[in-house]
């Protein structure tokens, strides 16, 4: 192949792979409300989420509870764009995309440190996972909050880990409000998830009590 049909290949490969996951997205949960109901309609999603946990410490619960306000459960999320006279679609606010509406920088630093690839998207819901856990792991390692206080974790989400050193969201009543919502839901979803794990622990064939529990 000639160095001038890379690129082409490149986009083709791009494109495949956008459409592919795009094809392949599930809904959202019809039930957001009830974590047991979210991993009996998607139970990889508590794969992908415990594995999460055992790599990087974010309980199951805060994790689902960070997607459910950052995308509810969308793998296209995108901010809607802005308005240029009041008419004319314009562009986005910022570059916050997917599940866990992960800004470029931040996804960028994510893939850099954890392997780049092709299919390492920010649209699947294992890879979205994944990375509310490494970005709180550098919290908690960082900033010294911790893993169980789902809403300075999301203060520090939200804000980047900056700007919560810098106290930004001082100023910034919603936020603090929404910290909190994602708090009781993280608490809400953990309660929940105490009565219901056990099911998603051996839900394949192959698996089988107490291998794996």
């Amino acid at each position: 192949m000639t160095w001038y049909g890379l690129p082409v290949l490149g986009l083709l490969i791009g494109t495949w792979a956008t459409l592919r996951f795009s094809l392949l997205a599930p809904d959202p949960p019809a039930d957001p409300d009830n974590v047991c109901e979210i991993f009996r309609e998607h139970p990889v999603w508590y794969d992908y989420a415990s594995a999460s946990e055992d790599r990087w410490g974010t309980p199951i619960a805060t994790q689902l509870a960070f997607v459910y306000y950052e995308s509810s459960f969308r793998s296209h999320a995108r901010p809607p764009r802005t308005r240029l006279w009041g008419m004319i679609p314009w562009t986005r606010p910022t570059t916050a995309y997917g599940y866990a509406q992960a800004l470029d920088p931040a996804w960028t630093e994510y893939l850099e440190a954890n392997g780049d690839g092709w299919f390492t998207v920010r649209t699947d819901m294992e890879h979205a996972l994944d990375f509310v856990g490494w970005y709180n792991h550098l919290t908690h390692r960082q900033l010294g909050i911790a893993l169980y206080d789902p809403r300075r974790l999301y203060l520090a989400y939200h804000e980047g880990r900056g700007g919560y050193s810098r106290r930004s969201y001082d100023r910034k009543p919603d936020i603090q409000a929404l910290a909190t919502r994602v708090q009781n839901r993280a608490f809400r979803y953990d309660n929940q998830l105490q009565a219901c794990e056990q099911e998603f622990q051996c839900w394949r064939w192959y698996q089988f009590w107490p291998f794996c529990g």
